[in-house]
């Protein structure tokens, strides 16, 4: 069976998180924003009336971070830019019986005449 040209090789490391990983890691970023929120309206509760700077900075603290964690935690599912891109086109290969391009041939070395034992005309043969 042939490959198809042109078909489409899926890179891993392109590959997203899965949904199951996706929501888990939502859901841990909104409890934990949530328990932030927590503490601060307890500390908000308790500084009152000891330091009331820090138990207002605390009180603004509690109020706005519900806004926060649930657009963070509804943010949908983004590609990291970082990322390569998923589909890499697939390398193409030289068709069967087709030579590679070379270069100029060498040229054929010329033939060297051998004088023989006597000096007189001898063998030609090929140098090298």
């Amino acid at each position: 069976m042939r490959k198809q040209s042109g078909t489409e090789v899926f890179r891993i490391t392109g590959a997203r998180q899965g949904l199951a990983d996706d929501v888990r890691g939502r859901q841990r970023r909104y409890i934990i924003s949530m328990s932030v929120r927590t503490v601060s309206v307890v500390l908000a509760t308790t500084l009152w009336n000891v330091e009331r700077h820090v138990a207002v900075v605390a009180l603004a603290l509690g109020v706005l971070l519900p806004y926060v964690a649930v657009v963070i935690a509804n943010a949908g599912r983004e590609n990291a830019p970082s990322l390569p891109t998923t589909f890499v086109p697939a390398p193409m290969r030289p068709a069967l019986g087709t030579a590679p391009a070379a270069g100029p041939a060498e040229p054929a070395p010329e033939p060297v005449t051998d004088p023989g034992p006597a000096g007189g005309g001898g063998s030609t043969r090929p140098a090298g």
